[in-house]
């Protein structure tokens, strides 16, 4: 008898997305799983910033948002919600999710936390000599600003938890495309050295994990590539058999599209090379991909492959890297463009006589060069905005220079309004490569009244 199609609904694609088009799919889309996707590279790291100075926090901010608002769909259907929400403190965010099921009176929620992705301490004990990727420094160089190590776990470190009965696994760093790839194993019993299917999975996850990017978010080109409705916009969802093949939809009511378009562009988003796509469970091959359209916002994509998966697993290290001082300063009407540059003349004079000048900055007019440089044709904006950020060693450095910014005010060009100034400290973010031998998991269990591993 063949086995049912597994319907999967990306509910966020990083980690400030919006809620309703998650509701939406967690009321109307009868889905078995619903994914949150919630962390970009750098997210780890200021998570783990947060823990230090409050160790009941560093999961994402919108977690309990997210939750108070799906849980009570996703109960009612029998929709089991998959996220890596937990960042730097995935156990915390377990609690957190079962405290807030307590509060909505679904006592029966339970909760597998994924754990083992933060190998900051096995770094330190055996990989300082390791180098880093794409530069000649190795981990021993940046060892001092160190704030957190975290591996790119793969579905095989999720697959414990889904053979629990619980309804919502939560995990820290885990690879995007794993997060649904590993339902489609789980579901459909797929083997870890299948890499034929595993190469489909990871396709399936890689066209859902940007969410709104292939329902037309972050593809809408008025005039060129217009999409329907784009305030509205839905997330996707698909369908999956067990062989790998997918149907990528929305819902029938929700905004934006689905298209051939839409999903090329995804399939192409961030691959360097679509023959080999390195996953920690597989390395996908995409460059026999075809993409069908097979009914109204409804595409088939067929064709991916793998082959055996890699024997380390990238590490991403967030280290502390000085603080941006920044300030802006808007000026308009005749001459705005000369009395704006005039302004960043004269804070990069100043900051020059007072030592600053080695430091890496920014004089931008945004509006003029801000994105494009001096590229673009020369005119006369009708307002443009001066920003000036400058990199530096300290916090009291930033401020001197956000204050430089906001001193235009009375002593910089007429006319200068609505200044903002802003410091804050800089996470830079390093990879390295680790065996995945040295890396051990553990799944939790938590059930609002004990826990056990």
């Amino acid at each position: 008898m063949a086995q049912k199609a597994l319907r999967i609904g990306a509910g966020a694609g990083y980690a400030g997305d919006r809620i309703p088009p998650a509701l939406a799919l967690a009321e109307k889309g009868q889905l078995d799983y619903l994914v949150f996707e919630c962390l970009a590279e750098r997210t780890i790291a200021l998570a783990q910033l947060e823990k230090i100075q409050n160790p009941m926090r560093g999961f994402d901010p919108l977690l309990s948002a997210r939750m108070k608002a799906v849980l009570p769909a996703c109960m009612a259907q029998g929709t089991r919600i998959i996220t890596n929400m937990g960042a730097a403190n995935p156990l915390q965010a377990g609690k957190e999710v079962l405290a807030v099921a307590k509060a909505l009176g679904l006592h029966q929620v339970k909760v597998a936390v994924v754990l083992g992705d933060d190998v900051l301490p096995i770094l330190l004990a055996n990989y300082l000599s390791e180098p880093l990727l794409d530069s000649t420094h190795t981990v021993s160089d940046i060892q001092a600003m160190l704030v957190s190590a975290n591996a790119y776990l793969g579905a095989e470190a999720l697959l414990p938890a889904l053979q629990t009965d619980a309804h919502v696994i939560i995990s820290g760093r885990v690879a995007d495309p794993a997060l649904f790839l590993a339902p489609l194993m789980h579901h459909f019993q797929w083997r870890a050295d299948d890499w034929q299917l595993l190469g489909k999975g990871v396709m399936v996850g890689h066209l859902l994990e940007c969410a709104a990017q292939i329902t037309g978010g972050y593809f809408a080109d008025p005039g060129y590539k217009d999409v329907p409705n784009l305030a509205q916009l839905g997330y996707p969802l698909a369908q999956v058999s067990a062989n790998g093949d997918v149907v990528i939809t929305k819902l029938a009511d929700a905004g934006g599209c689905v298209t051939v378009q839409t999903c090329t562009e995804q399939l192409l988003y961030e691959i360097e090379d679509p023959t080999q796509y390195l996953q920690p469970d597989v390395v996908a091959d995409f460059s026999q991909v075809q993409l069908e359209q097979v009914g109204a916002d409804s595409v088939k994509a067929v064709g991916a492959s793998g082959t055996t998966r890699p024997e380390t697993l990238k590490v991403t290290l967030g280290y502390r890297d000085g603080f941006v001082g920044e300030g802006q300063m808007s000026y308009a009407g005749p001459g705005a463009k000369a009395r704006g540059q005039l302004a960043l003349d004269v804070v990069k004079a100043r900051l020059a006589d007072e030592g600053y000048g080695h430091f890496e900055a920014r004089y931008d007019l945004i509006g003029v060069n801000a994105i494009l440089g001096d590229t673009q044709p020369s005119h006369e904006p009708a307002e443009v905005r001066a920003r000036i950020a400058v990199r530096v060693n300290t916090q009291a450095q930033a401020l001197h220079v956000a204050n430089e910014v906001e001193a235009l005010y009375t002593n910089g060009p007429a006319s200068g309004g609505g200044a903002s100034k802003s410091v804050r400290e800089l996470i830079a973010v390093a990879s390295m490569l680790m065996p995945r031998t040295a890396i051990q998991t553990q799944t939790v269990l938590l059930d609002g009244y004990e826990e056990f591993a």
